[in-house]
């Protein structure tokens, strides 16, 4: 088992880096192993996100902190680093990461959240393409409780060439039990539980969604996407992602967690507890958009309808 221990200050990759990569000539991306337990994506001489496959532990963090399978860093156009990974106050968030805090199984629960009981695993590569205008990342992973694989997991991330001041990232999760159903459930009155994003350290944040700025933290709101910007530690400039995300099963939008001090969640499949039944593939698709400057509520708006009509196929 691969386990890569972080020192006080979660590792980054410098923009001007060039690592060996997986392929040259005239793709405009490039793979490259950031270290034995991570793989990263650059556009040209910018890197993109790193994905960490291996086990990452931190020497400030408790033991049971232990995690793998999620991205961090997720990085701007200009090289500013977006996430965060083992911060103080929430030494369980990973960046760019889906995990559950209700995860039952033959009547017993577990914690996929605060990784109590149960674990995520990478498996294997499904797909790492290059070319002109994007680049693929599909991982295999499995949910352990123990030595018993209950879910395989499937995740992938298209991303496309920037264009302007804007790069978008469509990933798509795949989850199907296996043998035994399983159940997620959010947390009960807020509705963490799904899609997550923990934002590095900034100043000047904003958070707006489709409807409208937030002026406080959001719980259990139903939306079609989010907005957080900033200035981030060593950038020049504001910058920022946006989230759209589909509608569920009833034609709703999900609920929404935000927070002021830099989280993003997307509870899913819902905030009320959903059964994977086994051998049926569960999917659900986002788009991230990843920008210069402050995020413009009428642009993104825009955006958001037209892919969420490309999304639900109408």
């Amino acid at each position: 088992m691969l386990v890569v221990l972080l020192g006080a200050t979660p590792y980054s990759v410098a923009a001007d880096d060039k690592p060996a990569a997986d392929s040259a000539g005239s793709n405009r991306f490039h793979f490259a192993a950031v270290d034995a337990g991570a793989l990263g994506l650059w556009e040209r001489d910018r890197p993109v996100f790193v994905y960490n496959h291996g086990i990452r532990e931190h020497r400030e963090a408790p033991r049971d902190r232990r995690r793998s399978t999620y991205v961090h860093p997720l990085y701007g156009l200009d090289g500013e680093t977006l996430t965060d990974d083992f911060p103080r106050d929430h030494f369980h968030h990973r960046g760019l990461f889906w995990a559950w805090p209700h995860v039952a199984v033959d009547g017993k629960q577990y914690d996929l959240w605060m990784l109590r009981g149960i674990r995520q695993h990478f498996e294997r590569w499904i797909e790492r393409s290059v070319g002109a205008e994007r680049a693929v990342l599909a991982v295999e992973n499995g949910w352990y409780v123990g030595e018993r694989r209950i879910v395989k997991e499937e995740v992938r991330f298209v991303v496309q060439a920037t264009r302007g001041d804007e790069r978008t990232i469509d990933f798509q999760l795949t989850l199907t039990a296996l043998e035994r159903p399983v159940t997620l459930g959010g947390a009960e009155g807020k509705g963490y539980g799904g899609l997550s994003l923990r934002f590095a350290p900034r100043k000047e944040t904003a958070v707006i969604a489709d409807s409208g700025k937030l002026h406080e933290d959001a719980n259990l709101k139903r939306m079609a996407w989010a907005d957080l910007s900033a200035r981030f530690e060593g950038a020049k400039g504001t910058s920022g992602v946006a989230v759209f995300a589909q509608r569920g099963t009833e034609g709703k939008y999900p609920n929404w967690i935000t927070r002021e001090y830099g989280f993003l969640g997307v509870g899913s499949p819902e905030a009320d507890a959903a059964t994977l039944q086994p051998e049926t593939p569960a999917k659900v698709a986002y788009r991230l958009v990843v920008h210069r400057g402050a995020g413009d509520a009428a642009q993104l708006r825009q955006n958001a309808d037209d892919w969420l009509r490309r999304a639900d196929g109408r």
